[in-house]
């Protein structure tokens, strides 16, 4: 069997991501996935924004506590990083804003799970050499960021360049590509249909365990290396995993998201996220890290 390392990282932030103020997930969603994990014998890494783990520090604990890793992930779910694709209402920080932003996250997460993180990862994976840069100056080891689906050239682990966070160089920081499905020609002029996410839950795990396929044989193809490991980073909320209703009012207006936003939201996301987990162990010889577990993996041998 081929040994692959899988990075799940659960994004832990409003529900529906930027298109509510609720915390229904984080408060309600996330021991459904600890049981998940602790069934599984499964390690994860829980990126927080600052607003989630003030609001929830008991969440951050438990999860400690469970063995996990409590990451950052901005301070209010902000777009730090270049945008990639516009979303109305949302306007990225400026690149001298992102520093003060993410000490600020850092020190609020910090704070709330009384440990200091290590791992990050940007909001909608928007990332950047500003964000790169500021995350090696606050002491972090990991970035979970890179999307695969949009730049498509690193499908390994790398340490970007202080000058440009796309290319390799010197920094301290581990930047860890998101997997998505590059061994297919994309439809969508951003590439969003490459992404492995939401596929878990609108199409089922068996589709997924398809990209994951793929995306192992592309890897092996390029690295024409029989000993590199391919490296699988995910990406799930702690709202997938309760009923998501199909629209939100709160104050003077209505969302109504997108259907794959909320579609299969519970109990099936549950089914399938299992189905997920012991479809990757039977496959693979799977060995499942921390985003901070592969950083210091990489300070000792290649990965």
């Amino acid at each position: 069997m081929e040994k692959v390392r899988v990075v799940i990282g659960i994004d832990m932030e409003t529900d529906c991501g930027s298109w509510t103020p609720y915390y229904e997930g984080v408060d309600m969603g996330t021991p459904i996935l600890l049981d998940v994990f602790a069934h599984h014998g499964v390690k994860a890494t829980f990126f927080f924004t600052g607003e989630a783990a003030s609001r929830f520090p008991n969440r951050a604990k438990e999860i400690l506590e469970a063995g996990h890793e409590v990451g950052c992930h901005s301070l209010y779910h902000e777009t730090v990083g270049d945008q990639i694709f516009p979303i109305p209402g949302v306007k990225p920080l400026l690149p001298e804003e992102v520093p003060f932003r993410l000490q600020k996250a850092t020190e609020v997460v910090e704070e709330a799970a009384d440990m200091r993180p290590v791992s990050f990862r940007a909001p909608r994976l928007w990332g950047s050499t500003a964000v790169v840069n500021s995350l090696e100056e606050l002491g972090y080891t990991a970035d979970a960021t890179y999307p695969l689906y949009f730049y498509r050239e690193r499908h390994a682990p790398y340490h970007p360049s202080r000058g440009d966070w796309l290319e390799e160089g010197e920094s301290r920081v581990l930047e860890i590509p998101v997997f998505a499905d590059i061994g297919r020609k994309s439809s969508d002029p951003y590439g969003r249909d490459l992404d492995h996410w939401p596929v878990f839950r609108v199409k089922g795990a068996s589709a997924l365990l398809e990209m994951v396929s793929r995306f192992v044989t592309y890897v092996n193809d390029a690295m024409k290396d029989p000993t590199a490991i391919p490296v699988l980073c995910f990406y799930f909320h702690p709202w997938e995993f309760i009923p998501m209703p199909k629209r939100f009012h709160y104050g003077e207006g209505t969302v109504i998201p997108d259907y794959f936003l909320i579609q299969n939201c519970g109990p099936e996301a549950v089914r399938q996220f299992d189905s997920l987990i012991t479809s990757l162990k039977e496959a693979y010889l799977t060995e499942f890290v921390t985003a901070g577990g592969l950083a210091e993996m990489s300070r000792t041998e290649e990965i």
